[in-house]
């Protein structure tokens, strides 16, 4: 009897979901031919309808060109199996149907021995339930994770697949956005940055930005061209922000040169605003995950407008680049991650091993299946990092 592959990628984009999808494709052609291959659309919702694509020989033949997109072949959404009023909502399930084993028994259908899930944290905490349920409930089953995020923040895995290009990106979006400086005097800009909880994203941002920074001769004239391009600031979720202190460095820049840029992780001062927002009786927006929607939430408005208050800004420009960054193809170093990774989920599926494939922090980064039980999101970036503490240093904020 022919074995089933199917795979899966939910959560938010990621510029490695398009490539990973593609590699696993080609590891499974080259290593176990024989294998049949389906792709559920749409992530966990679209196997709740067991609604998939097949994976036929033009697909496998053609392969190699999804290294060059960004997005997801098969698209993506937000569905978290345990959620069960949610998943009765969106008409995922009946009502009083355990998501769970309606997951179970579609993959049972279709014919499934192993299934790879591609996402972050939320993706593959919810992969580890059903591989949970599955096993308790006698279903001879597979499942595999592939780690992605921009955010880099699921533990314990070192570096997630796409982290790298969305600082890359998001450094690229910045070139344009700081240059806005000129379109009005005394304007503070705020480049808003992906990171609910870790601010990995903005510091590595911030560093690409800085490094093509050193690399741009700026005309001598007028004396405060350099100046008015940098960096003035970076706002993580994990760096406390003493208002005081900042605002009266700030306006001394605005003064000087008659421009501020920051660079400002969406979770930065999240607290505070959430704080307000209770106080004032207001409903918070969350997501079937139960966190809070930041987009419609908008830290970095917040954050903006008080500072402005306190530099006298006369405009405040607020620009994300999430939206650019995550839905970009996957640059050449995290391609040689998707590679590496992919090639192993592969051969590590065909053992019968289940779990998440990356670089384990607890194993000295060693390449290998990581224990579900010990997947989880909100990893803490290191702000005692050496280049992280030398890039305030570079830019004044200490």
């Amino acid at each position: 009897m022919t074995k089933t592959v199917a795979i899966l990628t939910a959560g938010g984009l990621a510029p490695c979901l398009s490539s990973a999808v593609g590699g696993l494709i080609q590891n499974y052609t080259k290593i176990a031919p024989k294998y049949r291959i389906i792709t559920y659309k749409n992530g966990y919702a679209g196997l709740l309808k067991g609604d998939y694509l097949e994976v036929d020989g033009l697909a496998r033949a053609s392969a190699d060109r999804l290294h060059s997109f960004g997005g997801s072949p098969i698209g993506n959404s937000r569905v978290k199996l345990t959620n069960v009023a949610d998943c009765v909502k969106r008409n995922l399930v009946k009502d009083g149907e355990n998501p769970l084993r309606a997951a179970a028994e579609q993959l049972a259908k279709d014919g499934v021995n192993i299934l790879h899930t591609i996402g972050g944290d939320d993706t593959n905490t919810t992969a580890a339930d059903l591989a949970r349920f599955l096993e308790q409930n006698n279903y001879p089953l597979t499942v595999i994770g592939l780690p992605k995020t921009i955010d880099n923040d699921v533990r314990p895995i070192h570096q997630t697949l796409g982290a790298w290009t969305a600082a890359e990106q998001g450094a690229i979006f910045a070139r344009n956005i700081v240059a806005e400086n000129s379109a009005n005097p005394r304007t503070l800009i705020i480049h808003e940055i992906m990171g609910r909880n870790c601010g990995w994203l903005t510091a590595a941002t911030a560093r690409a930005y800085q490094a093509w920074l050193d690399t741009v001769s700026f005309p001598e004239w007028p004396s405060d061209t350099a100046a008015r391009w940098r960096i003035h600031g970076v706002y993580l979720p994990e760096l406390p922000i003493d208002f005081t202190l900042e605002a009266v460095r700030l306006r001394r820049l605005m003064d000087e040169q008659g421009g501020v840029n920051l660079f400002v992780s969406e979770g930065a001062g999240v607290s505070e605003i959430l704080s307000e927002l209770e106080a004032s009786g207001s409903t918070i927006p969350r997501d079937p995950f139960g966190h809070p929607k930041l987009d419609e939430i908008n830290p970095g408005t917040w954050l903006g407008e008080r500072f402005c208050r306190e530099i006298n800004a006369e405009k405040l420009l607020v620009q994300k680049s999430g939206y650019f960054s995550r839905s970009a193809p996957a640059n050449e170093k995290d391609l040689q991650l998707i590679s590496e990774f992919t090639e192993y989920a592969v051969r590590a599926a065909l053992k019968g091993e289940s779990g998440v494939v990356g670089q384990d922090e607890g194993n000295d980064n060693q390449v290998r299946v990581i224990e579900f039980n010990r997947i989880a999101g909100n990893k803490v970036f290191d702000i005692k990092s050496t280049w992280f503490t030398s890039l305030l240093r570079d830019i004044g904020q200490v």
